[in-house]
């Protein structure tokens, strides 16, 4: 099993910055494509970023790009996203989820293994 614990949400106010991290630990874990979701009242989960193994590679959403940065330490088995010039619709819960298969995943159906969540909230 994959246990993965988030950490570094918070109250911010608009224009702020927020660093999350996400630790993975389990005898079965490998350094899998990662990714950062969220969700809001009443709202799906959404994507926001993704990663790859090796860290090389990123995705971001839309609405987020320019603003996050995701990266990875696999030596620690961290994950942290950085995120600047936070919005009120930044709100939600943020999730850190584990991928074991091939390629970075876009979609929460993608990922196998999910934190437990971090709840990000950006006053205006």
């Amino acid at each position: 099993q994959v246990q993965l614990v988030e950490s570094g949400g918070g109250l911010v106010q608009a224009g702020g910055s927020l660093r999350l991290s996400c630790v993975a630990s389990g005898r079965t874990f490998r350094p899998y494509a990662m990714g950062w979701f969220r969700q809001a009242p009443g709202k799906e989960r959404e994507f926001v970023a993704a990663i790859s193994r090796s860290g090389s590679s990123t995705s971001y959403a839309d609405s987020v790009k320019g603003r996050f940065t995701i990266s990875r330490d696999n030596a620690r088995n961290t994950m942290n996203l950085q995120m600047n010039s936070l919005k009120p619709e930044d709100t939600a819960i943020y999730y850190c989820a584990a991928r074991t298969g091939l390629g970075m995943g876009y979609g929460a159906r993608d990922y196998d293994y999910w934190g437990q969540g971090t709840q990000v909230t950006v006053s205006s």
